[in-house]
């Protein structure tokens, strides 16, 4: 990784190329790929480099590069002082600068791709968010992770023309829940991320929950192949927040409670969902 490297003479250029390209699994690739994206990001921020839909899809790439970071095995903090040297070195760079203007233009059309993609996957460590961004009529799925609970299937997303995350479920040979809730890491009693070799849920003393604001039957076309029907549940834009807060390492679950108290589990990882919502915002096509 760079930490321990002097300022480089000249400015990132590796945005550029690495814009539109998978990130590479090697530590060093991956933070110099998160400083190249943050400088230019933060450079936009002082000196108005980039419309809107090039500066999400740039903020959506900065996200994935920090991404990359961690699961490359950087700490958190190692990650933070890779965005905040990047930041410090567009904070001393002159606007008109003639290198950032050229590179500013490159990334410029090395995002163009970007802005017609209408699928795109983020994966993680064992899983990975899905985005869709045609527009439907019926109910389809914009974003979604689609975990199991025993032999049911269940899918987090969010959903076109609802807001808020959506949660779908389908279960084979058990009666309905009566209520669903998110579990994740609380910040508040355990501030740093819970890692483990492959994303583990915080210990139960760490949780919090955050629970379904409402249900209704799910439309077949929610689940793979729309053999089945189902029921959805809705929580908050707020759950959507808490959990793209969350180092991209980390796990969560969606747990379902039956009227005797019983509980049916479904594990899902946080992975790279701030840069899949930051690459929603990029709109339909």
């Amino acid at each position: 990784m760079r930490t321990s490297r002097q300022p480089r003479s000249r400015l990132p250029a590796a945005a550029v190329v690495a814009a539109v390209t998978a990130l590479s699994a090697a530590p060093a690739a991956a933070a110099d790929a998160h400083y190249d994206r943050a400088f230019m990001l933060a450079a936009d921020a002082r000196c108005g480099l980039f419309a809107p839909p090039v500066r999400a899809a740039l903020t959506s790439a900065t996200l994935q590069a920090r991404g990359a970071q961690l699961r490359g095995g950087a700490t958190a903090v190692q990650a933070a002082e890779t965005a905040r040297r990047a930041r410090a070195r567009a904070a001393s760079t002159p606007c008109d600068h003639p290198e950032l203007r050229m590179v500013a233009g490159r990334v410029d059309q090395a995002f163009a791709g970007w802005l017609g993609l209408r699928r795109m996957e983020f994966p993680g460590l064992s899983a990975a968010w899905s985005v869709d961004r045609a527009r439907f009529e019926a109910p389809r799925w914009r974003l979604s992770q689609t975990g199991v609970t025993g032999a049911s299937s269940v899918v987090v997303g969010r959903v076109w023309g609802q807001t808020g995350l959506t949660v779908a479920v389908s279960f084979v040979g058990k009666p309905r829940p009566t209520s669903a809730r998110i579990v994740m890491r609380d910040p508040g009693r355990f501030p740093n991320p819970w890692i483990g070799s492959r994303p583990t849920l915080a210990p139960e003393a760490q949780r919090r929950a955050v629970w379904a604001g409402a249900t209704a039957p799910a439309d077949k076309a929610l689940f793979a192949g729309g053999r089945r029907g189902g029921e959805i549940w809705a929580f908050s834009e707020r759950a959507v927040a808490e959990l793209a807060a969350l180092d991209p390492r980390e796990a969560f679950a969606v747990e379902f409670v039956f009227r005797d108290g019983s509980v049916a589990r479904a594990a899902f990882e946080v992975g790279d969902l701030a840069a899949a919502e930051a690459f929603l915002t990029l709109g339909a096509v």
